[in-house]
C-alpha cells in the first residue's frame, strides 16, 4: 500500500463541468487533511486509511440529510464516520474512516456569495468533512475553535486563504 485509498464518486456531472480538476483536487485535499491531522490516527496507520468522497447534487444530499439527520434540506457537506472511537480501530487491514458527501448547488452558491473560487470552497468543506471523520466536532465553542484552527493550518499548507477571515468592507 502507498498512502491512503481515497475513492471519488461523481454522481453529479456539474462538478466536472464547473471544476474539471475536481477529482485531483479531492485527492490532494483529503491527503493533506489526513496528514495535517495525523495525530488523530493510530501511529503508522495512514497507509491503511480508506475514505470515500461523493461529489453529489443538492437532491442527493437533501435525501441523506433527511434520512440520517432528520433535516429535510440540502447542506454543503455531510460526513458519515465508519468508526466511533479507538475501540473500533482494527489493528491490521484497511482502516475505513467513512464518507464525505458534498452538494454541488449549495457549495457553488456559497462560494459565489463569499467571493471564493469553487475549488477553494470545495477544499475547505472537504477538510472540514475529513476532520469530522477523524473525530473533530464543533458543538462546543472550544472544540469549534480547535477544529477551525486545524482547518486553517491544513488549508494554508495547500495555499488556500483562511476561510474564516472577515473580508474588509468594500
Amino acid at each position: 500500500m502507498n498512502g491512503p485509498d481515497i475513492g471519488i464518486a461523481l454522481p453529479c456531472a456539474q462538478w466536472l463541468e464547473a471544476l474539471p480538476t475536481a477529482e485531483d483536487l479531492c485527492q490532494r485535499v483529503v491527503r493533506a487533511a489526513l496528514e495535517g491531522a495525523i495525530e488523530a490516527l493510530p501511529e503508522g496507520s495512514l497507509e491503511r486509511v480508506e475514505i470515500s468522497v461523493v461529489l453529489a447534487d443538492d437532491a442527493m444530499v437533501q435525501s441523506l440529510n433527511r434520512q440520517y439527520r432528520g433535516q429535510d434540506k440540502p447542506t454543503n457537506v455531510l460526513s458519515f464516520a465508519a468508526l466511533e472511537g479507538e475501540e473500533d480501530l482494527p489493528p491490521v487491514g484497511p482502516l475505513l474512516l467513512g464518507d464525505v458527501v458534498l452538494a454541488f448547488e449549495t457549495t457553488s452558491r456559497e462560494a459565489e456569495a463569499e467571493a471564493k473560487t469553487l475549488g477553494d470552497h470545495l477544499a475547505h468543506l472537504l477538510v472540514h468533512g475529513v476532520l469530522h471523520l477523524l473525530g473533530y466536532d464543533h458543538l462546543e465553542e472550544a472544540d469549534a475553535e480547535e477544529m477551525e484552527e486545524q482547518e486553517r493550518v491544513i488549508l494554508a499548507g495547500l495555499g488556500i486563504a483562511d476561510p474564516y477571515a472577515v473580508s474588509p468592507a468594500s
